[in-house]
């Protein structure tokens, strides 16, 4: 998709909606732990495939990304909400949550250097170390996302917004996003030395015990363990 939108020059504004009310992106498969290690073992080469380096090429775009959040963002989920220029929630619905410390692994694509620029150091702390989720008024509150809607008023708030930004002059627009990003965005070799402490606790028998746990008990199944992770996190 990013290939296409950079070739066509047409494209001002992407949106992102999920097709599943209940999820946007719930996390990584946690049963592919080992491959996903083995790939990162492998990056930063020219055909580097690793999530941080696809979440950056997001983030610098030249579109302007626009998430909207009806469902679940976890983990790897919400760390695409956080690569997206703007994110906007339902009241109803959204969750937004970082599962990884307390499932006894770690961030792998960029919410540790995200979240302390969204939120501040505190409040990064906070849903890192807590691994609980949160709800669209506190990521709201905390800066995580734009603005949270009611389900009523979300779509059309977003694309009014895209509509107008799409009608700018584009010199302008791309001008302001690249300024931006360079205030505002972690240095690519933070998120790498990140990611590659995802690799050192993958390989944890604590981590892969808990790993076993939740998924015994209904991970990434529509149980109640995926629907409430963050609470379920809190019970092992």
């Amino acid at each position: 998709m990013l290939d296409d939108i950079e070739a066509h020059g047409g494209v001002r504004v992407v949106v992102f909606r999920s097709g599943d009310s209940d999820f946007f992106i719930s996390h990584v498969d946690l049963e592919r732990i080992a491959e996903y290690t083995a790939v990162a073992a492998t990056s930063g080469g020219p055909d580097d495939s690793s999530l941080d380096t696809l979440f950056r090429r997001l983030s610098e775009a030249r579109p302007v990304t626009i998430a909207v959040l009806e469902g679940r963002a976890r983990g790897a989920g919400a760390e695409l909400l956080y690569a997206c220029d703007m994110r906007f929630a339902s009241t109803e619905r959204a969750l937004i949550g970082q599962p990884e410390v307390g499932t006894g692994v770690f961030p792998v694509a960029g919410a540790v250097q995200q979240l302390v620029r969204l939120a501040g150091r505190g409040q990064a702390m906070q849903v890192i170390l807590g691994s609980e989720d949160l709800d669209a008024r506190d990521a709201e509150r905390i800066g995580v996302v734009n603005k949270a809607l009611p389900d009523e008023k979300l779509i059309s708030y977003v694309e009014r917004l895209a509509e107008r930004i799409a009608r700018f002059p584009e010199a302008a627009v791309r001008l302001a996003k690249r300024r931006i990003n360079a205030a505002g965005l972690p240095p690519k070799e933070d998120v790498q030395v990140d990611a590659a402490q995802f690799q050192v606790l993958a390989r944890d028998p604590a981590g892969a015990a808990r790993v076993g746990a939740l998924m015994r008990s209904g991970l990434q199944k529509r149980s109640r363990t995926e629907f409430e992770y963050g609470a379920v996190l809190g019970e092992l």
